[in-house]
């Protein structure tokens, strides 16, 4: 039976992230994923926002081109609100070759990424997996999304809101117009979120989310309604892929950590409740779940768990939340065009521009992570 110090759930840009840091610490980690490849099975559009790219290294030749137009169309579609920033707001990566440098990141710090390797169970620090031997550990992070059965066996707090997203992805032709990003605010595809276009310059991502109790046709259906003559759309030039998944948007769970273990990425909850964007707070929580489970592993003192607290998080997202609310409370067409109307006036549009362009998406970790407990040995 192998032992490890930390054994990570779920081979997703927050688990892979969260293992590099360990292992730089100097932990033993290894990383299990029940998927055999990580270019399958990837539910996430891959949106990066301008926060992310400025304070987070990530490889530019993934990176499609810099987006910095906005338009928001209501259900008629007609006369979209066109919001453009100064700088670079959007890059699409192409998150399958994102995971795998991440792969190879984690590896060349040492990680051990078992792929093909199905989590069962974990109970007094010995892992169960299905086809595999047991490993016993020290402490197990739970990155296995956004319905963690690690939360569950750990007695953490689980997610309990969720909407369902689904996108059709296929490549496109090159051209030489400007990189948008095209929502629409429609409860009859999208109620209680949005459908979407953007391009990272070689594919094109066309979807929709809502909360699935109102989708009454079904998600397949409504994306198919909306991709036939969404706004912005190009032809494809090759195969389709389709992606989808549950975004947990009730906010940063409020019990994260145990002495036996920790949550990061939507297995956490952290996903902006608003906008339902994930890879920024992934990686900035990830960055602290190490920083806490690093130093509680080296000095024993369960009183460091308690700085990776989901409740001093939540906090920030006060806000969100009730827009959140507010959101999901918008079920018919006309009530979905008179809110664009409100967002046509000035008042409304700094508001839109604050929620898309602004630096608020996620709080600021990293004066936690300048704590002197958190110094590397």
């Amino acid at each position: 039976m192998q032992t490890v110090d930390v054994l990570v759930v779920g081979a997703g840009l927050a688990g892979l992230h969260t293992a590099r840091l360990l292992a730089q610490r100097g932990l033993d980690v290894m990383v299990v994923d029940r998927r055999r490849s990580l270019s399958t099975g990837i539910r996430t559009t891959g949106i990066f926002v301008r926060r992310t790219l400025d304070d987070f290294d990530l490889p530019d030749h993934l990176l499609g081109p810099g987006i910095r137009d906005v338009l928001l169309y209501p259900p008629s579609r007609r006369a979209p609100i066109r919001l453009t920033s100064d700088r670079d707001e959007y890059r699409v990566a192409d998150m399958a070759a994102v995971y795998e440098h991440a792969d190879r990141a984690a590896a060349s710090a040492g990680v051990r990424v078992l792929l093909g390797v199905r989590y069962v169970d974990a109970s007094m620090g010995l892992v169960r997996f299905a086809g595999a031997d047991p490993v016993r550990t020290r402490f197990i992070v739970g990155a296995d999304g956004a319905r963690s059965r690690v939360a569950r066996d750990l007695g953490l707090d689980v997610n309990r809101r969720f909407i369902v997203g689904a996108e059709i992805v296929h490549p496109i032709a090159p051209g030489n117009a400007t990189p948008a990003f095209h929502c629409v605010l429609d409860p009859r595809v999208a109620p209680g979120y949005l459908g979407w276009v953007i391009d990272d310059g070689r594919h094109a991502h066309v979807g929709v989310a809502g909360y699935p109790a109102a989708m009454r046709t079904g998600i397949r259906h409504l994306l198919n309604t909306f991709a036939a003559d969404a706004p912005g759309r190009t032809a494809p030039t090759g195969p389709v892929e389709r992606r989808g998944g549950p975004i947990p948007v009730g906010g940063v769970l409020r019990r994260l950590a145990c002495p036996a273990g920790l949550l990061v990425g939507d297995a956490a909850g952290a996903v902006s409740p608003l906008t339902a964007g994930g890879l920024d707070p992934c990686l900035r929580m990830s960055e602290l779940a190490a920083a806490v489970a690093a130093g509680y592993l080296r000095t024993g003192d369960p009183s460091i768990l308690r700085r990776y607290d989901g409740n001093a998080l939540r906090t920030r997202f006060r806000g969100r939340l009730l827009l959140r609310r507010a959101f999901a409370g918008i079920r018919y067409p006309a009530a979905a065009e008179a809110a664009v109307a409100v967002l046509r006036r000035r008042p409304g549009r700094v508001l839109a521009a604050r929620i898309l362009f602004g630096d608020g998406s996620f709080p600021d970790l990293e004066p936690r992570l300048a704590d002197p407990a958190f110094d590397h040995p």
